[in-house]
């Protein structure tokens, strides 16, 4: 297999946009299956989770492969609902292209978007596939012009619908009618796209006389540069337009050697990565466990060398080097063994302790961009309902965050519980339901506390704490003082000694630091962890036989929460950018809601279709039950997304009810 003669796409778009149908019927039109697989009866290669099988829509990433005019076409086929971006935002890292799939009966929808967004700031080529074209009552020219409006008039048809939408007419090189338009003015439009990225084609086009070949020859490029995003009909439940999207896949979207370069970073260099050189260079972009053999699977996309099975490979966290065993190429559950995986191929290792991002290679190693993850926001706290089941909660969580970097898993050393973040309701309640089904454990959830953080406004000097114990042999002695001041938003936690002289011993002062840290870490106000402060060790008093470690310790406890007291203290909450898409009619009760939660808007902007997207930041405190909230206001049309942003002051009547609230157990005890 040459390198040239390898496509990567990667399908994305919103959920029920026809995304794993398409690649089925590639599937079917390339003889790899024998039927052509369809969701509602559970007989897709790709969807093949029996999760997904019974939900009806992909919740993994699935890749296969066909051969088409001589060409190697890996297909990526990821979940299209927003919850489960954590499986379909790394696949980018796999693709040259991104197939972006719109519904000709919804049109575009929020994911649409995102992913669009996503693949081109990444810098993928892009083409859009318009499904589901010979659905009742959708009107094609329309959905085109707002895929225009939408992203740009860089966005051209390169086929068009026959008139009783039993197939598509080819732009260049076909003939006939079509259900709307007509192939001579979108060949005008397409044309001159790609003239753009070859003058002497340009020349010969404004002469009259452009040779189509070498029109289809550097569409590639022009793809490549973002000078044209093909627009591309298909019906893939009827497999109308298969081998014409096929034809596209091979002629208009680049190999591995037009394609964008990826980056290998060592330190403080940077080296483009060839494809066509000897040393391996890849990167993991999928983990995967077969939960009946218990075997984990890794997709790697090689971007230079050679992968073999007596391959020695090697990553930044295993440097003696790893043994593949073996070499896959998967479709969909299933894998077929392979001799090796070349440069631009997609492979997949069985049983190494490989992660989401690592880069493999075997000479100078590095790291490789990923695009960005989003943070995930929405949280639930998880609680064994059988003691001694922890550790195989543990083991799964462990595995599920392998598996999805948008599903984590953290102690919280302040409010002693197990959360588990996700992208939203049904990501979490997936992997939970996973829990059960595939390690036979349950758990109980309630909403998780909020991870306040305390701070000060102001400032406390000459603060003196004095720790003395004597109770019969030896004592405890230490004397501190200090002064406290607020450091800058995001600085952290600042210790300078500036004692000067004998007042404490040298080996007592980074005992009265540690103590500061431990209080810091528990808190002062309610119980939350202390950020951003400045402490200075300014004075102090040493016994010669009372005075010890601990004794200081305590002391810089002691010093620092008097200080801290005095210093204007406050909470800090998280604050999320909540971004919204719902129908134009709800707008007015969704910011009043907003507003209700003490959120501030950002913007909004209007979509094709009656639908809005509503941009604000607000308190997480306030968003725990916003999934409910919206699907009562949207009457279960809206969606949304969250993610971090920052920390932000809590307002004062708000903070009181918190402090006090975080007193309450005390008084109980």
């Amino acid at each position: 297999m040459k390198t040239e003669n390898i496509r990567n796409i990667v399908l994305v778009g919103h959920g029920d946009a026809g995304k794993t149908s398409l690649a089925e019927a590639c599937l079917h039109m390339a003889g790899v299956t024998k039927r052509l697989g369809n969701i509602s009866d559970g007989t897709t290669v790709l969807d093949y989770t029996e999760d997904e099988k019974e939900k009806q829509h992909s919740l993994e990433t699935a890749v296969c492969a066909v051969e088409h005019d001589d060409c190697h076409i890996n297909l990526i086929d990821t979940p299209g609902l927003p919850d489960f971006c954590g499986q379909a935002i790394p696949a980018l890292a796999a693709a040259d292209t991104a197939v972006v799939v719109v519904s000709a009966v919804t049109g575009i929808e929020v994911n649409t978007r995102k992913m669009f967004e996503r693949a081109r700031q990444f810098g993928l080529s892009v083409m859009f596939v318009i499904n589901k074209i010979d659905a009742d009552g959708v009107n094609l020219e329309e959905l085109v012009g707002q895929i225009q409006e939408s992203f740009g008039d860089v966005c051209l048809p390169v086929n068009l619908p026959k008139p009783d939408l039993t197939g598509v007419q080819r732009v260049i090189g076909g003939a006939g009618a079509t259900s709307f338009g007509d192939l001579e003015s979108a060949k005008t439009a397409a044309v001159e796209a790609i003239c753009v990225v070859n003058d002497e084609l340009m020349e010969q086009y404004l002469a009259g006389d452009a040779d189509e070949d070498v029109v289809i020859q550097s569409a590639m490029k022009a793809v490549a540069v973002g000078e044209l995003v093909p627009i591309i009909f298909t019906s893939a439940k009827n497999e109308i337009g298969i081998d014409e999207f096929m034809d596209a896949m091979v002629n208009w979207t680049p190999s591995p050697l037009e394609a964008k370069r990826r980056v290998l970073v060592n330190e403080d260099e940077e080296t483009e990565i060839d494809p066509a050189g000897d040393k391996l260079v890849g990167q993991v972009f999928r983990v995967a466990s077969d939960y009946k053999s218990n075997i984990k699977y890794s997709y790697i996309r090689i971007f230079g060398g050679t992968i073999r099975s007596d391959h020695q490979i090697h990553t930044l966290a295993e440097k003696k080097g790893l043994r593949p065993g073996a070499v896959y190429r998967m479709v969909g559950g299933e894998h077929q063994e392979l001799d090796e995986g070349v440069a631009g191929d997609i492979v997949a290792l069985a049983k190494l302790d490989l992660h989401i991002g690592n880069a493999v290679f075997d000479g100078e190693g590095g790291t490789i961009e990923l695009p960005k993850i989003p943070t995930p926001m929405f949280a639930v706290a998880i609680e064994s309902k059988v003691r001694g089941d922890e550790d195989k909660i543990s083991a799964a969580f462990r595995r599920f965050s392998e598996e999805d970097p948008c599903f984590q898993v953290e102690r919280n050393p302040t409010t002693h519980e197990t959360v588990v973040h996700g992208v939203g309701d049904a990501h979490v309640r997936m992997y939970l339901a996973k829990l059960t089904k595939n390690f036979k454990v349950e758990v109980d959830t309630h909403p998780p506390k909020i991870p306040y953080r305390e701070t000060i406004l102001g400032q406390a000097t000459d603060v003196s704490y004095t720790h003395k114990k004597q109770s019969g042999g030896s004592g405890q002695f230490g004397r501190v003082i200090i002064n406290v001041f607020a450091n800058e938003r995001g600085a952290g936690y600042e210790f300078v000694d500036k004692i000067f002289g004998g007042a404490i011993d040298q080996s007592y002062r980074p005992s009265v630091d540690k103590g500061v840290r431990q209080q810091m870490a528990v808190g002062v106000l309610a119980g939350y962890p202390v950020v951003d402060v400045k402490v200075e060790l300014i004075d102090g008093k040493t016994h010669p036989v009372d005075s010890k470690d601990i004794a200081f310790q305590i002391a810089g406890r002691g010093a620092f929460k008097e200080g801290f007291m005095k210093s204007k203290p406050i909470l800090l909450e998280p604050v999320v950018n909540l971004e919204v898409t719902a129908p134009v009619d709800n707008l007015g009760d969704l910011q009043g809601d907003i507003a209700s939660r003490r959120g501030q808007p950002v913007g909004q902007e209007m979509l094709p279709g009656q639908m809005a997207v509503l941009k604000a930041q607000v308190p997480l405190a306030e968003v725990s039950d916003y999934h409910s909230r919206l699907s009562s206001i949207t009457g279960g049309q809206g969606s949304y997304m969250m993610e971090f942003s920052h920390y932000d002051q809590v307002p004062s009547n708000v903070q009181q009810r918190i402090v006090d609230e975080s007193h309450k157990p005390a008084e109980h005890d």
